[in-house]
């Protein structure tokens, strides 16, 4: 049975993980015969937000901590995985990728990333093993090869329809780093086949639950295919 990682940053979309991206996740990796490992940074997080009124507040968090929440309790700090025992890896989007593992949402390409979540993916993509990205999680691949011989074809939505997030900013982000930014909908992945990467815009794009399930189904059967 093929083992893939499953990296979580939070528990909630505006200051976590996706919720909804993390949990089809684990069903589309359960469904194409795998299992998933699940692990997250042991952190804290940037900032808590009432998801009701988008406001602060006054408390800290840990990222592993709330991590386990979607995890049911099975989780790993991502110190103690070694890529070999993993066969590919998933990246649940949500602003905790670019609140919590990069600082993307504050300072653009121009914020920190993680250092073990950079040696993660560069590890990964030397192994030969694949790495998918959903959501606003292709920004951190883009920051982890920044500086690489490694240049990814990411994609984080398209400007031909709705997003309520500016895809064109975004994707020029993933350009100034050194990687190339295609236009991809919601019911579209991006594959780079020879760095094994499979990018889906999902919550990028104006998009209903289906069609975020689907787009996500997609891109781990591509992976599973990959690795």
């Amino acid at each position: 049975m093929k083992k893939i990682g499953v990296l979580l940053h939070g528990n909630g979309v505006f200051d976590g993980s996706e919720i909804h991206e993390s949990v089809f996740t684990l069903l589309a990796i359960a469904e194409a015969g795998a299992e998933a490992v699940c692990f997250a940074p042991n952190v804290a997080q940037y900032h808590v937000l009432n998801h009701m009124t988008g406001e602060a507040m006054p408390e800290t968090r840990n990222v592993l901590v709330e991590s386990a929440r979607i995890a049911r309790g099975n989780i790993k700090d991502i110190v103690d995985i070694k890529v070999e025992e993993l066969d590919g890896l998933v990246m649940p989007g949500g602003f905790g990728t670019a609140k919590n593992i990069t600082k993307w949402a504050f300072e653009g390409p121009k914020g920190e990333i993680l250092a073990s979540v950079k040696a993660l993916i560069i590890d990964l993509i030397k192994s030969g093993k694949p790495i998918a990205g959903l959501c606003m999680s292709p920004t951190t691949i883009a920051k982890a090869l920044e500086g690489t011989e490694f240049h990814a074809k990411l994609t984080v939505g398209t400007t031909s329809e709705d997003s309520p997030y500016d895809i064109a900013a975004i994707s020029a982000g993933i350009e100034a780093v050194g990687q190339v930014a295609e236009m991809a909908s919601v019911r579209e992945i991006v594959t780079d086949e020879n760095l094994k990467i499979v990018t889906a815009p999902c919550y990028m794009m104006e998009a209903s639950i289906i069609e975020v399930r689907e787009n996500i189904k997609q891109a781990v059967e591509k992976l599973i295919s990959l690795a």
